[in-house]
């Protein structure tokens, strides 16, 4: 009786793995942008330690939505909280859990992604995952770090098909090495520039003579404007672009940016990382319009910075990134945000949902991009 189960998990997996060897990204076409080295998995993972899960939901005609779950480092993050800030691009959203790590400057959980009515659910999964911790036993309060998108057009989201288990499953299958892109996770149901838009990462890699560190950019893309790739002015080639389709590419829908770097970070610079994650949106075309919840979560896996949940030392020593040194942090965090959003459209396919609504898949083997 237990081979199917075991079949079953073994089917899933091996799905996933085809996806994530078959996915097409901006690269493939060749586009390189930005001057910076990415890493080796040009990825959000190749700050090291940093994990990442999905689980994707398709069901029937109208149910396209999931969960990505992206976890700092290996262990119990409550024990040993990592350093972390919160940008508002614009603050349309329901991003649980901002003002305790905006005040506290640190995050205790793993980060959820997901649709707008499911922020409750994943905050119960991550809250019950936390509990659950060996060492957790007498926690009596958890800052559950969730964010969102409204991916109503594809998805059937007042079903609120999102479970528990789903959350659950996103944070224990998180894995290092390659991370699976487009219609995936929290980006199954997304939109993005009035194309099928989904999950995208990046990361970026600053010489020795810079300090070494990875700038590493995961992003759930929902979001409207005039589509820019690398220079070329995509949206007006295509002629799609915001306010030229009312019932597809609407301004609206959201964009959400995991920033990890392995860099010295403390709350302070960490929030100005992430204003400048920000403005990688922006240099995809997006303009942050009045009904899109545009977010950045940075963080830092530095050890040294780990803030203990509880412990004898009344102070702390911690050595910092100087001011001086953090301008080419910056520049890594507008490429590698970039990029993400880019793959985020390029990996995405075609999909049918909801009502019968359809977001196509980004043409880009029509676009003369190749540099």
């Amino acid at each position: 009786m237990k081979i199917l189960p075991l079949l079953f998990l073994f089917l899933i997996f091996s799905s996933m793995t085809i996806q994530v060897q078959s996915q097409q990204r901006l690269r493939d076409y060749g586009v390189t942008p930005g001057v910076l080295p990415s890493g080796s998995f040009n990825s959000i993972t190749d700050v090291s330690g940093v994990k990442v899960g999905h689980t994707t939901l398709i069901k029937g005609d109208s149910v396209r939505t999931g969960v990505t779950a992206i976890l700092p480092y290996e262990g119990n993050i409550f024990q040993q909280k990592v350093p972390a800030a919160i940008y508002v691009g614009n603050g349309f959203g329901k991003l649980a859990g901002i003002t305790q790590v905006n005040e506290l400057g640190n995050i205790e959980t793993p980060i959820v992604l997901t649709n707008t009515l499911s922020v409750s659910t994943a905050m119960r999964a991550v809250i019950e995952y936390t509990l659950r911790q060996k060492g957790n036993e007498k926690v009596q309060s958890v800052n559950a770090v969730v964010g969102e998108t409204n991916d109503g057009f594809l998805n059937d989201i007042r079903g609120m098909h999102v479970t528990t288990d789903d959350v659950l499953q996103a944070i224990n299958t998180a894995s290092t090495g390659k991370v699976a892109e487009g219609n995936v996770g929290a980006g199954t149901g997304t939109v993005c520039f009035g194309f099928k838009g989904g999950i995208g990462t990046s990361s970026r890699v600053l010489p020795t003579s810079l300090g070494g560190y990875t700038v590493g950019v995961l992003v759930q893309s929902n979001f409207g404007g005039v589509l820019n790739i690398a220079g070329f002015p995509a949206g007006k080639y295509l002629q799609k672009f915001s306010f030229s389709n009312k019932l597809l590419n609407n301004v609206d829908g959201s964009c959400m940016v995991v920033v990890a770097t392995d860099a010295p970070l403390d709350h302070r610079n960490l929030m100005r990382l992430a204003k400048r994650a920000f403005m990688g949106i922006g240099n995809t075309g997006g303009i942050a319009s009045n009904g899109s919840g545009d977010y950045v979560i940075a963080f830092s896996t530095a050890t040294g910075l780990r803030v203990p949940y509880s412990g004898k030392e009344t102070t702390t020593t911690q050595e910092l990134l100087l001011n001086d040194e953090t301008s080419q942090l910056f520049m890594a965090a507008i490429e590698a945000t970039s990029e993400a959003i880019w793959n985020s459209l390029v990996a995405a396919r075609t999909m049918t949902g909801y009502q019968g609504h359809t977001a196509p898949a980004l043409p880009i083997e029509q676009l003369p991009i190749k540099k």
